[in-house]
């Protein structure tokens, strides 16, 4: 059933027609009325209206699953993959940053460090972790942890879920456009393996500043774009209402993505989402890292960063005049 308390307005369907159902049970049930015929019948309904609306969705019926507000964040992910995870803070620059979360952590029982991007689950939590926009302490500390990983020789794993970087005065002041860049420069050379996965959000330079591995995983309802649908709506028209016009523009499903050569494999989400059941997707999510990190483990330094460098060059189609 869709999220109790909120639902996307092409679920409400489903939403009403699943109310209905709870609804006839609890009766049948405080009066020992049989009415399993009645409920088989709806529940058919609801099984094909649901079939309906998640095998067509549209590029921005996908992004607004990947905003849903339940869908699993990094640390949902970190306790239901990863054993005795350690989180480690601070840039030793300026200060924490809550939006960005990386430590230690054991994957099938390797040692791996962990980071990635932490939204709120309410207003409070929201404004603690900045919306889940890191200021540049937090791409400075993500890029220190990375750097510790590759002295000591363990995989990185990343896990993106971004709208961008956070564009306040005081995070300018500090230096963000140069954070994002070295973090991007930086990740090109470490010299241990790196899997990213875009696990929701993927926004621009806040994302590709964890982004640089070499596997690019994404979750079948995330999205991958230089820019929001509404930026680019609001530039392009000035009118940010079109940004299911410009969401289809931009290509920035994985569907889109693996035709250019961006993401090498895109997770199957359980129907309706990631949200509608967090744990098989952790499930899904863990043996799609096991299995994309094992071959890398085998790759010499030299060999591992040829290839992240090759890859990254051919991204892109440029058309000569």
């Amino acid at each position: 059933m869709a999220s109790p308390g909120y639902c996307l307005d092409f679920e409400k369907p489903l939403v009403e027609l699943e109310r209905q159902i709870e609804e006839i049970k609890k009766f049948a049930a405080e009066k020992n009325i049989d009415m399993s015929e009645e409920i088989r019948r709806l529940q058919e309904k609801a099984d094909q209206i649901k079939q309906e609306i998640y095998s067509n969705l549209t590029t921005w019926q996908r992004i607004q699953i990947a905003r849903h507000p339940k869908r699993p964040t990094l640390l949902d992910y970190v306790g239901m993959i990863f054993t005795d995870f350690t989180e480690l803070h601070g840039d030793r620059l300026f200060r924490d940053d809550p939006a960005m979360v990386g430590g230690l952590a054991y994957l099938d029982g390797r040692p791996v460090t962990v980071i990635g991007q932490q939204k709120g689950r309410d207003t409070k939590e929201n404004l603690q972790r900045n919306f889940g926009m890191p200021h540049p302490e937090g791409y400075r500390k993500a890029l220190r942890l990375m750097e510790q990983a590759a002295k000591f020789g363990r995989p990185i794993i990343s896990l993106v879920d971004v709208v961008g970087a956070y564009p306040g005065i005081e995070a300018e002041e500090r230096g963000q456009g140069e954070a994002v860049a070295r973090g991007i420069r930086e990740m090109a050379a470490l010299g241990t393996p790196i899997v990213v996965v875009i696990t929701g959000e993927g926004g621009s330079g806040g994302a590709l500043a964890i982004g640089v591995g070499d596997r690019i995983l994404m979750l079948e309802n995330a999205y991958y774009s230089v820019i929001s649908p509404e930026g680019c709506a609001s530039i392009l028209w000035k009118d940010a209402s079109r940004a299911p016009e410009a969401a289809e523009a931009l290509r920035l499903t994985g569907k889109d993505l693996m035709e250019f050569g961006i993401v090498d494999e895109v997770i199957r989400e359980p129907m309706g989402g990631a949200h509608k059941d967090p744990k098989a997707m952790a499930e899904t999510l863990k043996e799609a890292l096991i299995r994309n990190l094992l071959p890398l483990l085998d790759q010499d330094k030299e060999a591992l960063l040829t290839a992240r460098y090759d890859k990254f060059r051919k991204m892109g189609a440029f058309i000569e005049g």
